[in-house]
């Protein structure tokens, strides 16, 4: 299908490129809402919930046939958007449950966990989502949708997955009532010193203040 086609129908909210974009560009703007920290109790679940809506997109996309974009090569957008202050402002945000365990290909045998930063996933699935918002904005809508499906395959599906499994977690953790473990190990940032205790204590009261109350638990007297 050209462009010209897929231009014609884009108005129509029936579209599958209206759908998938329209999803994609609430994620940014409520990842970027988030970001500013102006309601960092609810940071967790809104998180939890944007990322799951995403990976709806990402699903489709997925499932959907091969998008195969009108031209040879891929147009120049310009300049990449930074993300850098966005990134800092969610890893203030989150610290310390910021750091979490990821196995990057579940099919690969005896593939060691490494550490992540949920703070890093949202900053680079936002990068990746932009570029493609960047062809769909200029009417190309057909390279706009091969961007998203191809870095859905190999980029940002794979990290906004990861982040999901981290922040639903620290959500399980809260309502089941299940303090998380030691987190030594996990922060490849921090300094050798710093105490376990102190961070597992750390996080703890992250999870029961900043995340059980919107989650409708009542914190300890």
């Amino acid at each position: 299908m050209s462009d010209a086609t897929l231009n014609a129908i884009k108005d129509n909210p029936d579209d599958f490129a209206v759908q998938v974009s329209d999803q994609i560009e609430s994620f940014i703007v409520s990842v970027t809402e988030v970001a500013k920290g102006d309601d960092p109790d609810s940071a967790v679940p809104y998180l939890l919930l944007e990322l799951s809506q995403l990976l709806l997109a990402g699903g489709r996309l997925g499932a959907h046939e091969d998008f195969v974009p009108v031209e040879r090569y891929e147009p120049d957008i310009g300049p990449e958007p930074d993300v850098d202050e966005m990134r800092l402002k969610l890893a203030a945000l989150l610290d310390p449950v910021d750091v979490y365990s990821e196995v990057f290909d579940p099919y690969e045998p005896r593939t060691a966990p490494v550490a992540c930063r949920i703070s890093d996933d949202l900053a680079d699935v936002i990068t990746d989502l932009r570029h493609g918002m960047a062809h769909y904005g200029a009417g190309r809508v057909s390279e706009a949708l091969w961007w998203w499906q191809f870095s859905y395959l190999s980029n940002w599906g794979p990290t906004a997955s990861a982040a999901l499994r981290a922040l639903q977690s620290l959500v399980a953790h809260v309502r089941l009532d299940t303090p998380l473990d030691s987190l030594d190990g996990l922060d490849t940032d921090s300094p050798a010193d710093v105490d376990d205790g102190l961070l597992e204590k750390q996080a703890g009261a992250v999870m029961a203040a900043e995340i059980g109350v919107p989650l409708g638990m009542q914190p300890e007297r």
